[in-house]
């Protein structure tokens, strides 16, 4: 997902506190590259990116107020056996710039979070250090995208999230939007991006999508 995508726009207009109105309606736009598609949810309205016709989206009664990301809607996006991720606060926050705080990990390909990063996102970049490693990459719609994992140790909690994160910023040039997004119910880690400056902006679904 190299390429800028109509949906960017919607996000780095989020970063800045500009957000679509809340009306309750939903936004169709083309399918975002590499054959994935997604639901992405705002206060009052919904945005979709998807190969489907807009006629076809709306027929479905889809809305800006949660039906969007619904699991009967989301399935009839991704068709009977297309795969559909987990539902995701997206964050943002700015970079700090300056020296770098973290090294970059150039043998760390086989780690399951930067697997899985390579899968959804392109131009993956992996640092980190003991405390755990973090992923920057062109993300959803070609906006830069942060996500963090630590490593497992009986101190793994005291803190090394908040340090790593905070850490990570030093990568982003200062003012820059970076984005996140983190499953609800990981509530501490969470809870560590909230601490480190990030503002919840809305919600979203990534999908591949698998009609017939």
């Amino acid at each position: 997902m190299c390429e800028s995508h109509p949906l960017l726009a919607f996000f780095m207009n989020a970063a800045d506190s500009r957000f679509p109105p809340v009306d309750g309606r939903v936004t169709v736009l083309p399918p975002l590259p590499g054959g994935l598609e997604c639901s992405v949810a705002f206060t009052g309205h919904a945005v979709i990116a998807t190969a489907m016709t807009k006629q076809a989206v709306h027929a479905q009664s889809p809305d800006g107020f949660g039906g969007s990301l619904s699991p009967d809607f989301l399935r009839h996006l991704a068709g009977p056996k297309g795969w559909i991720d987990v539902t995701d606060a997206t964050l943002t926050a700015r970079g700090i710039g300056g020296p770098p705080q973290l090294a970059e990990l150039p043998d760390a390909d086989d780690h399951p979070r930067v697997r899985h990063a390579r899968w959804l996102r392109t131009n993956v970049q992996v640092y980190g250090d003991e405390r755990g490693l973090i992923t920057l990459a062109d993300g959803l719609a070609g906006r830069r995208e942060l996500s963090i994992e630590l490593h497992r140790t009986e101190d793994s909690s005291r803190g090394h999230g908040r340090s790593l994160l905070t850490d990570a910023l030093s990568l982003v040039p200062e003012g820059e939007p970076v984005f996140a997004a983190v499953s609800p119910g990981n509530a501490r880690s969470l809870r560590a991006f909230l601490a480190c400056g990030f503002t919840p902006i809305g919600s979203e679904v990534l999908l591949r999508p698998e009609r017939g």
